[in-house]
């Protein structure tokens, strides 16, 4: 599905018009523009983030694209803010009918140049941030028995790549958590619905300002695609929810490349995974990072790869992708037994 296809879906009566939706990470890249997206059909968002300044700025994009919108300040690692950050947004815009988890950090960096406070951070508000929110929303979801939780995840939750540790152990631990939360959330009666999108590579600001332990800039995997495209597909989750959605091909591909043939991509990243996720600048000495403060003058919503990034992507649903892999392969394997049947004769 189509970004295009994405919208007229998402549009046609199914409008979340005045419901109040709650978005981490809503100051820049996938959240800013989600954010945007939620706006744009009048629905009320409260924006969680660390930056001030940058989370006003959003707000008064959003109020420009129609929709309501309350600056939340907040570290998504400190349990007890986005507790109360969810209940101000219920304050200030009613009930909350979706949250969004999408704050992450990362650090580019072999890890035995991490420290175990940078690996600490990273984990704290990549995945533990996301765990907070969940919590948060279902606080308010569950008395209620209604309510869409969206995770935010990528194919690396899949598949490790090189000097991506942290990052990569965080998104294999939210899946392992919403998996788990799941068949919770199924045993109550399954009314607070739960989706996990995983991404390709996106075109956010996060190469611009995330820490690195590497010579040269860092840049996304191709292929990439703008943020936009990602909000597409959280507010077609949000009208229609599924269990997993896959954005983009190349998704689908590292995931189920890695369940086939996971030492090639362990041997292949070896050799390609530096060069792949680093540009030919040389990094400036002092360049400032977002791990422990934010970068103010860096928030928006597209990073530094427009010129190489897609504005659409297909939109996959996990299941049905597993089952047309898993019966194309059995195609295959028969065509393979008749074809050495054939040979013996």
């Amino acid at each position: 599905m189509r970004l295009g296809e994405i919208m007229r879906d998402a549009q046609s009566g199914k409008d979340l018009a005045g419901r109040a939706v709650a978005i981490t990470g809503a100051s820049a890249g996938v959240g800013r523009a989600a954010a945007h997206r939620f706006a744009r059909s009048g629905a009320s968002v409260a924006l969680l983030a660390r930056d001030p300044a940058a989370l006003e700025e959003t707000k008064a994009e959003v109020e420009k694209e129609g929709g309501r919108a309350v600056a939340l300040p907040v570290d998504v690692a400190d349990a007890n803010e986005v507790f109360a950050a969810a209940a101000q947004a219920e304050a200030a815009l009613g009930p909350l009918e979706v949250w969004v988890n999408d704050a992450m950090l990362t650090v580019f960096s072999p890890v035995h140049e991490m420290t175990p406070e940078e690996f600490r951070r990273v984990t704290e508000v990549t995945y533990l941030g996301f765990v907070h929110g969940t919590m948060a929303a279902l606080r308010h979801m569950r008395p209620r028995k209604r309510g869409i939780i969206i995770q935010i995840g990528s194919s690396l939750a899949y598949r490790g790549i090189p000097l991506q540790s942290a990052y990569c152990g965080a998104k294999h631990a939210i899946r392992g958590f919403t998996n788990s939360l799941r068949t919770e959330l199924l045993h109550d009666g399954g009314l607070v619905k739960l989706v996990m999108i995983e991404l390709p590579a996106v075109n956010t600001p996060q190469f611009d300002w995330a820490r690195i332990h590497i010579p040269h800039e860092p840049r996304p995997v191709a292929p990439i695609v703008e943020p936009e495209v990602v909000a597409g597909a959280i507010f077609q989750a949000a009208v229609k929810p599924r269990r997993e959605l896959w954005l983009g091909f190349s998704t689908a591909k590292v995931i189920l490349g890695n369940m086939l043939l996971p030492a090639y991509a362990d041997r292949y990243l070896a050799v390609h995974g530096y060069d792949a996720q680093q540009t030919a600048r040389i990094a400036p000495p002092g360049r400032k990072d977002n791990l422990l403060a934010p970068v103010t003058n860096l928030h928006r919503t597209r990073g530094s790869f427009s010129g190489e990034a897609f504005n659409s992507a297909a939109l996959l649903t996990g299941t049905v992708v597993r089952l047309t892999a898993a019966i194309a392969g059995l195609g295959l394997a028969f065509a393979a037994g008749l074809l050495a049947g054939w040979v013996l004769l």
